[in-house]
Parts: structure tokens; C-alpha cells; sequence
């Protein structure tokens, strides 16, 4: 996968916090040596988060967000300041950028006491180099003096700010880690009005190339041709994977002895929520007359007429339990920030979502006492064949 089409959930998300004309959109400018963010004298000029996906060495792919100024005034100011504080919840790297000629003000105070809270690797990013004399002696590991408008120390900068990366666990695998090398894995991909045109939908994508990456072999079929593969291939497949949607035929149609699991299960499991998503959906033996359940998506897309998210699982969860409940719904960055009133959250796979976003999302519903689960555990829990679909982790 080249950088250009590395998915924006593995991407490093940077998130550049400060106050207005701080610099923080001349500083981005800066260490990408692009015009990616509007440079102006007028105070406020970012009035909403700007993300932009790019490569920047010496760290790769990476993810930087532009945020609203931290000084923003008036009630819509109020609104852009809490926008800025939500965009924390997916940063991996977080950098401040204060401008040098007034030092740290109660606003980057603010928001730097909140980084250290949720424990984000930080940077402070004392800019305006140009136009004051900085201390001799480095104020402490984490914070550079810099120059926007010359250049000067952005290079290291980006050096510094690389420094800061998380490290990658090898042993972080969607599946990879189950399978031995000229496994076969057959994957499950219906082909229909939903499915996009031309193309696989991205945990598909991901499942087959770390299935590649393992030395093992895909095989991706149709609910429909099932059968006459696994009749086919001369020997059981190490496991099935399929899309939680074609769940029901191809629990029937898979071999008891065959591990089977789902793309949605797999995607839990990597972003550490499967144990959390399986309670979760067990608490759907237990949902009462005038519950309110959220479903929520973290992309945006168009709906189809039947809709996984707005029609087909709320329609499910429904016959499946005969209660009369209330639904509502979410999409892409709106997930609330009070969910009380919630019984049950229901959320997609996450596969949009870096690991921090999707951590914060489960933290939020936990420390609000709110089960969370997703939706192919919900319809494998739905089918009666949960269980078989997460013994898949203990019999390989």
C-alpha cells in the first residue's frame, strides 16, 4: 500500500493546538513546506478543525489537523474552542504552537494540562523566533524555538515532533498473528446495491493484505459461491471471515470444524474492544419498552434505501427483542458528549478511526456506565452463533 492510499485510520494524526495568530497555520505551512493552511493577519481565520492527509518525513503517513484558535471569543468562539479540545481524543502527537513574543498564556496552560491528562506525547512550539531572543538554555526536551516566517529550526522541529511517534507492536495484527504461512483464509465479500461500486470497502482491504503480510493465502468469494469453494479447495481452510451481513448462510454453510469470524469482530479485537463489544451485545437479552439505543457510524457516507446502520439494525434488534425502543443516530465526528440517557450504543467497526479515537469513544460510554458493542457482534449475537465467532481467538 503506498503512502498516497495508506488509510487514515493507521496515519499518525498530529493535532496543532495554539492561540489565533499564534502561527500555528504558518507553522504547518512550514514543516510541510506546502500551502496546506490559510495564513492571515486577521485573528479566527481557522473557524473549524482542517484535517489533511500527506506524507511527512521523517515520520510517513500522517494525519495533521489545524485547529480553531484556543482565545476564540463569543459563543460561537465557544463552539470552535470546544471543537479544538474534542480534536484531542484522536491526536497522537500533539503540538502547541505559542507565539514566542508572549510566552505561555493561560489558554496554552489550559490545554496542556488536558494533553498531559489523556497522556498525549507533546511538543510546544515557541514560534516567532524571528522577532524576540529566546532563552540560552532550552527551556526543556519538549519545546523548540522556531521561526515560521525564516525557517529557522524547522527542520528540527520535525525531527523533534518525529521523536514523539508511538511505536508500532509488531505483534498488533488485524489477523495475521493466528495464521501460519500458505494458510488458506476464505473471506466472504457479498457482492450487492450496498457494496461499492469498483472496489472493496476498506476492512477488506486491510484484512487481505495482513492476511498477504502473514505469507498466508485469501481466497475471496461470494455468499453465493460459498459452497462450491469450500467443496473445492481440497482441504478445510484454516478459517472463513465474512462480512457480519451474510452471517447466517455462511454459519450453515461453513463446517462446524472451521473456525469462522467476521470482519467486524476482527476489527474489535484489533482496536482492544472486543472483550467490551461481546458484553455489550449480551445486553440485548435485556433491554426493556422505551429504551433509547445509539447507532453510531465514524465516516459519513450516502445511505442506501436499506441502510445497514439506520435500517437494517435497528429493524433487527427490534424483532429480536420485541421491545418497543427508541433509536437514534450519529455519523463521522459526532459522537455526543453526554450519553446519558443511552441504555445501549451500538457502533460500526471503527475502521475510519484511529485506535485513540475509538479508545476515547469506549472510555466515554464506560465512564458513563453505557454498554458499547458494534454491529457484526450484535448480529452474530443476534443469529445465536456469537460464541462460535470469537472461539475463532482460542482454537487457533
Amino acid at each position: 500500500m503506498s503512502l498516497n492510499n495508506t488509510p487514515a485510520a493507521d496515519r499518525i494524526h498530529i493535532g496543532i493546538f495554539g492561540r489565533r495568530n499564534a502561527g500555528k497555520s504558518s507553522v504547518i505551512n512550514a514543516i510541510t513546506d506546502q500551502n496546506l493552511a490559510i495564513v492571515s493577519e486577521v485573528k479566527g481565520t481557522t473557524t473549524d478543525p482542517v484535517l489533511k492527509t500527506m506524507e511527512l518525513l521523517p515520520l510517513g503517513p500522517v494525519m495533521i489537523i489545524d485547529t480553531p484558535g484556543l482565545d476564540d471569543v463569543g459563543e460561537l468562539g465557544a463552539l470552535r474552542i470546544q471543537k479544538a479540545y474534542q480534536i484531542l481524543n484522536k491526536t497522537d502527537i500533539a503540538v502547541l504552537i505559542v507565539d514566542g513574543t508572549l510566552g505561555m498564556t493561560p489558554e496554552d496552560e489550559a490545554i496542556l494540562a488536558r494533553i498531559k491528562d489523556k497522556k498525549i506525547p507533546w511538543v510546544i512550539v515557541m514560534n516567532k523566533l524571528d522577532m524576540v531572543s529566546p532563552p540560552e538554555k532550552t527551556i526543556d526536551k519538549d519545546t523548540i524555538w522556531v521561526s515560521a516566517k525564516t525557517g529557522e529550526n524547522i527542520y528540527e522541529l520535525k525531527e523533534l515532533i518525529a521523536s514523539h511517534a508511538p511505536v508500532e507492536d509488531p505483534s498488533h495484527r488485524i489477523v495475521g498473528d493466528l495464521l501460519a504461512p500458505l494458510d488458506f483464509v476464505v473471506l466472504v465479500v457479498p457482492i450487492d446495491k450496498a457494496a461499492p461500486k469498483g472496489r472493496l470497502i476498506l476492512p477488506q482491504q486491510q484484512t487481505i493484505r495482513d492476511i498477504l503480510e502473514a505469507g498466508a493465502v485469501p481466497i475471496v468469494v461470494r455468499d453465493t459461491e460459498l459452497s462450491d469453494t469450500l467443496a473445492k479447495l481440497g482441504q478445510a481452510p484454516r478459517m472463513v471471515i465474512t462480512d457480519s451481513q451474510a452471517f447466517a448462510l455462511v454459519s450453515k454453510v461453513t463446517p462446524e470444524a472451521v473456525p469462522l469470524t467476521s470482519f467486524s469482530i476482527l476489527f474489535a479485537r484489533y482496536k482492544g474492544l472486543l472483550s467490551a463489544a461481546v458484553e455489550g451485545a449480551r445486553l440485548l437479552d435485556r433491554l426493556e419498552d422505551g429504551d433509547r439505543v445509539l447507532i453510531s457510524e465514524g465516516c459519513t457516507h450516502h445511505r442506501q434505501c436499506d441502510d445497514i446502520g439506520t435500517v437494517k439494525l435497528p429493524r433487527m434488534v427490534k424483532a429480536f427483542t420485541g421491545k418497543d425502543l427508541t433509536f437514534e443516530f450519529t455519523s463521522g465526528t459526532e459522537f455526543p458528549l453526554d450519553l446519558a440517557g443511552y441504555r445501549l450504543i451500538i457502533h460500526c467497526g471503527g475502521c475510519m478511526l484511529n485506535d485513540r479515537e475509538m479508545r476515547y469513544r469506549l472510555k466515554c460510554a464506560q465512564d458513563a456506565g453505557i454498554p458499547m458493542t458494534n454491529y457484526g457482534i450484535v448480529m452474530a449475537h443476534i443469529q445465536g452463533i456469537l460464541e462460535r465467532s470469537i472461539d475463532v481467538f482460542d482454537t487457533l
